[in-house]
């Protein structure tokens, strides 16, 4: 192995917390051509068991490094051919690890426009600035006599020059650069200031209008907030030392690199020189160095945040294989109603019209009393949207009037996001050539209830509606992310070979839509799929593909018990012998826990499989085809509270989190707006992280602690003290006292950030009265 892998092994193995052994295996693996969760579960013993979240994160590092060795390599050239490459310069540029580090070492050496210290060394200046740096007690203006000329008219034109060849040597020196760069990291200050006359058109962005914090401790989403906010010409943005003694600071750094050495006349002109070349160059180079540096920690934060979300909503409980009744709420045009069966077949659609302005309420409840007793319906999925609480109360009034010997089905409000953009998709068009767009809505919101996983693939990540600022970050960067989560979301839960779309097929590991397609158009003129092996008949479909998707497709009552599992084909012998060994039939195995306690993993590790697979075997023979999801519960909405109006402080409700950002999680309660549950009211201890107490589609216990109607904002909290709070940590700020000025600001900040992404966000400035009396208490 090369000096380079070597050395993009170690980074990465100190990374993810592996051994650089381990890391060279994966990337052997995924280098050629094996996927993430194929090495992560069927690879245990190659990778010393890396997980896929490991091994997602070698995968992002090993490009990044791969692409800055590369550069390295093509500054190193570029300088030798130069003919100024020297065993220091080697030194340096082979340890730079970091993209920035390697640009501040090339930037000498980097081919650049002509600029005014060419301008002035080709006058001959250079030597000028050489003897004031020599003799700091000689006077600069009389050494600069000695330098006239007919392009160097006068003294001043003489230092200007020395001086801007000094700023560039300056601006070019790598050690100094980090230095000024660590120096600002640490100490300087974001701030923004209103645009004038841009008061009423960024009111969103309020408390923005004269903002200002250190820059290393801003959350990613209020700097994200204000990153929009300029980006809209509402407020300017400066990124500075801190006010007081901050650039006094900045031109000692750059002193030092200079030597200063006493108070001569030479010392003062390079003070000047050094103060000059701050404020006209480095500190606009600083600027820019951690404006970029906040954007992408800001957009790095908010892709994770949107990926753990999207990762809870698609392993959300599946309601299973029950015939839905699918309801798209509207008033105007009507609801929209399909009739899904077990397997997700259309069976029925109708529009019926209970509101404005047909109000055909009698014949809406006998449509659906219709449809209910015809087609045996389990399940009835409401969509969130527009007139949502109004659809399910005449669900609710509709069930009353059903006869007794009629089963009752459960009604469960679903969110609806991203449902009209599936639609209107060329997929949706494909999929139901005959159906209208609005009613292909309602299939798609009664199809999610059954299975959230198989309907979400369906839809772009971004349109499903629990990103923050996600129209912001770097859309490669957050698809290639989403992507990720979908396909490790998909592959963990595994799906029906016989039953499964194409767009589901296409994230299984070894696939994509071309070979799914071919999969479903197999499976349509061939019939069901009699056994895994039967996939290799597929066209396109060859060995390597086989082996990194046969894993994770399911046969249910298939010719082969084991294709049911995850037992992957290629263990098949291991598995059998482990079967063997009970002197019982495996499907006879299945499901009893108690089979296999005789017997130890270790007695079935051989050359090819080592304990890390058969443990998965026994595991998976104890619960064959096992799904990780949990269990299926719904929200219950309380009675007649249908609208923010109906709310009060102190009622007790039940609701379903659609969303979870850095300051707190939204909550849907059933009156058309989330509320907010702060950070500060998700339980009674200190909560860093609310993904460590809630994930998307929980369904959580609330209690009301604010709601102003005006503004459509309703404050939530989760604590058993009702939202009433010792003297403690403050969410943003764990290592101080909070005080009143500093606790309501940074709740207000995190209100105008939510509230800049759009309407469902309007809900954190309920918070703010409650946070100010805890930091009273």
């Amino acid at each position: 192995m090369d000096q380079t892998a070597t050395r993009i092994a170690r980074t990465i193995a100190t990374e993810i917390g592996a051994a650089a052994n381990q890391v060279n295996a994966a990337v052997e693996l995924l280098d050629g051509g094996a996927t993430v969760p194929f090495v992560a579960r069927y690879r245990k013993e190659v990778t010393g068991g890396l997980d896929d979240t490991q091994l997602r994160t070698l995968s992002d590092r090993l490009a990044y490094l791969r692409d800055m060795e590369a550069r390295r390599k093509t500054i190193l050239q570029s300088i030798k051919d130069q003919d100024k490459l020297t065993d220091e310069l080697t030194r340096a540029i082979v340890g730079a690890d970091t993209k920035s580090a390697l640009e501040d070492i090339y930037l000498p050496y980097k081919p650049k426009r002509r600029t005014k210290a060419m301008i002035a060394r080709e006058n001959g200046l250079e030597p000028l600035l050489q003897a004031i740096l020599s003799d700091r007690q000689a006077d600069p203006e009389v050494l600069a006599q000695g330098y006239l000329s007919d392009a160097v008219v006068d003294v001043k034109t003489a230092l200007n020059g020395a001086r801007d060849i000094l700023a560039e040597q300056l601006s070019e020196n790598a050690e100094l650069l980090g230095r000024l760069r660590d120096y600002m990291k640490q100490d300087a200050v974001i701030s923004s200031r209103i645009v004038e006359g841009k008061e009423q058109a960024g009111a969103k962005f309020s408390d923005y209008f004269d903002h200002s914090e250190k820059w290393a401790n801003i959350a990613p989403h209020r700097a994200l907030a204000i990153l929009r906010a300029s980006k809209e010409e509402i407020v300017t943005i400066d990124i500075a030392p801190p006010a007081e003694t901050g650039s006094e600071r900045a031109e000692a750094i750059i002193g030092s690199a200079i030597g200063m050495r006493g108070d001569g006349p030479g010392d003062a002109w390079l003070r000047k020189a050094a103060s000059w070349t701050w404020r006209i160059k480095l500190s606009l180079s600083m600027y820019m160095d951690l404006l970029t540096d906040l954007r992408q920690r800001s957009h790095e934060e908010a892709i994770t945040v949107f990926a753990r979300n999207l990762k809870d909503l698609l392993l959300a409980a599946p309601a299973g294989p029950r015939a839905t009744l699918g309801l798209d709420p509207g008033i105007r045009t009507g609801v929209k109603v399909a009739v899904v069966d077990a397997t997700g077949k259309v069976l029925d659609t109708a529009t019926i019209y209970p509101f404005q302005p047909r109000m055909d309420v009698r014949g809406s409840e006998a449509k659906i009393i219709e449809l209910i007793q015809r087609h045996n319906i389990d399940l009835v999925a409401i969509g969130n949207g527009t007139a949502s609480r109004e659809t399910e109360k005449l669900v609710g009034d509709t069930m009353k009037l059903l006869p007794p010997a009629v089963k009752k089905p459960t009604k469960v409000v679903v969110s609806e996001a991203g449902a009209s953009v599936y639609s209107a998709s060329e997929l949706a068009a494909r999929e139901f050539p005959d159906l209208d767009v609005s009613l292909r809505g309602a299939v798609s919101i009664a199809r999610r209830l059954q299975d959230p996983l198989a309907e979400l693939v369906k839809i772009e990540p971004q349109s499903i509606g629990v990103g923050q600022y996600q129209h912001d970050v770097d859309q490669r960067r957050l698809a290639k992310s989403l992507e990720a989560v979908v396909e490790d979301a998909v592959n963990a839960v595994g799906v029906d070979l016989n039953t499964a779309s194409a767009p589901l097929l296409a994230h299984i590991a070894g696939l994509g839509p071309s070979l799914a397609q071919s999969i479903v158009d197999h499976r349509d003129g061939n019939g069901a799929f009699a056994s895994r092996k039967a996939l290799l008949k597929v066209a396109g479909l060859g060995p390597k593909a086989f082996e990194q998707c046969a894993g994770f497709l399911r046969i249910r009552e298939g010719s082969e018990p084991l294709d049911s599992s995850s037992v992957h084909p290629e263990a098949y012998d291991v598995a059998r012998k482990i079967v063997a060994a009970c002197g019982r039939d495996l499907r006879s195995i299945a499901g009893d826990s108690k089979a296999l306690t005789n017997l130890r993993a270790e007695q079935f590790v051989d050359d090819k499989f080592g304990l890390p697979t058969v443990r998965d075997i026994f595991q998976e023979l104890e619960k064959p085809g096992r799904d990780p999801r949990p269990s299926f519960k719904t929200a219950s909405f309380a009675d007649g509270i249908e609208d923010i109006k109906d709310l009060r402080p102190g009622m007790s409700l039940e609701g379903t989190v659609t969303n979870v950002a850095a300051f707190g999680a939204f909550v849907d309660i059933g009156v058309h707006q989330d509320g907010l549950v702060h950070v500060s009211q998700l339980a009674d201890k200190f909560v860093k992280d609310p993904h460590d107490i809630v994930k998307a589609g929980d369904v959580v216990k609330v209690r009301v602690t604010e709601v102003d109607v005006p503004r459509k904002r309703i404050g939530l909290t989760m604590r058993s003290s009702g939202g009433q709070t010792s003297r403690s940590k403050t969410p943003d700020r764990p290592n101080t006292k909070p005080s009143q000025k500093s606790h309501s600001g940074k709740l207000n900040q995190d209100r105008r950030t939510k509230n800049s992404e759009g309407p469902q966000n309007n809900a954190l400035g309920a918070a703010l009265k409650n946070a100010m009396k805890q930091s009273k208490t």
